[in-house]
């Protein structure tokens, strides 16, 4: 990768050198997450019941929708919650406020999501991420966007399809898939190809090259958004994903441990059809919340007319 060209942008003792942060090992802890499953959890019971159900980390976030601008969570909640277990924690930052990635490093977490799902912090400019310790997660929807990322020194990348928290799994089904197409595109082109390819979607040859030889993308690919029931989840992973993210909104149930549980054994065992069975039996009453409306259902019928 880049990391041994990357320059230290940020005149600041709390940021070490680039190239005391080589990219392979933040990779490599993105990797340990491959066939997981990461839950949102906005409070130490919800962490505990992911902990429990076996997630392979959480990623914390402020309690109910804040007023205005969403920032960072709190770093007394993560703190709160890092202490109370013991598997791997994320949290949020602004996208382009390294400020906020600093402060979650010192913090102590284990990853940090450059996160859309937050309010802009710079409109033009995301965070040089190969000056930090901690991986990085960021947000994509085509195969351009997910390298562009990774040359700035994501070891993650979450393919992201709705924000809204309402369940409509639709949006992370088509960004997803698109993703799957391009590198498919991708791999039948010929060498010549590749760098007409490189320049129409923005992304670095190298890295477009790296793709094209591996069959996928360089680093872990994991999906967000509308994924609420094992199903979807189970989806996703046979769609191509190496892993979930789950919103918050699945803790709102009589009995969340279920549906957590569920969820997870859905991604451990996607193949399994029985097992599939299993995890989504007597789910539906405490899913009801997450129905789409019929306002939008009949939107949805005549868009496709």
């Amino acid at each position: 990768m880049a990391e041994d060209g990357a320059v230290t942008l940020y005149n600041n003792s709390a940021i070490t050198d680039a190239k005391k942060n080589p990219f392979s090992i933040k990779a490599g802890l993105a990797q340990m997450l491959r066939g997981g499953t990461i839950f949102e959890v906005t409070s130490v019971q919800q962490a505990k019941i992911a902990e429990e159900a076996g997630a392979c980390s959480i990623i914390v976030s402020e309690p109910g929708l804040r007023q205005g601008i969403r920032r960072m969570p709190d770093p007394s909640l993560i703190k709160e919650i890092k202490r109370a277990v013991s598997i791997p924690l994320m949290a949020r930052a602004r996208v382009g406020h390294f400020v906020e990635a600093q402060i979650l490093e010192a913090i102590g977490v284990d990853y940090i999501d450059e996160s859309e799902l937050l309010a802009l912090a710079d409109e033009d400019n995301f965070i040089n991420k190969h000056n930090f310790r901690c991986p990085f997660i960021c947000g994509c929807r085509n195969l351009g966007e997910a390298l562009r990322r990774v040359r700035e020194g994501a070891a993650m990348i979450r393919t992201q399809g709705e924000l809204l928290g309402q369940g409509n799994v639709a949006e992370t089904v088509k960004n997803v898939r698109n993703v799957m197409k391009e590198v498919r595109v991708l791999n039948n082109m010929d060498e010549d190809e590749v760098f007409a390819f490189a320049k129409k979607i923005a992304a670095p040859y190298d890295l477009v090259a790296q793709v094209k030889q591996m069959g996928r993308l360089p680093v872990v690919q994991f999906a967000a958004g509308g994924i609420v029931t094992p199903a979807d989840a189970a989806l996703m992973m046979q769609l191509g994903c190496d892993g979930i993210f789950v919103g918050s909104e699945v803790f709102d149930s009589a009995d969340p441990y279920k549906r957590v549980s569920g969820i997870v054994q859905a991604v451990r065992h996607y193949n399994d059809p029985h097992v599939l069975v299993e995890s989504s039996c007597g789910l539906e009453d405490s899913m009801a919340e997450l129905n789409l409306d019929e306002d939008r259902i009949e939107q949805f019928g005549r868009g496709g007319e």
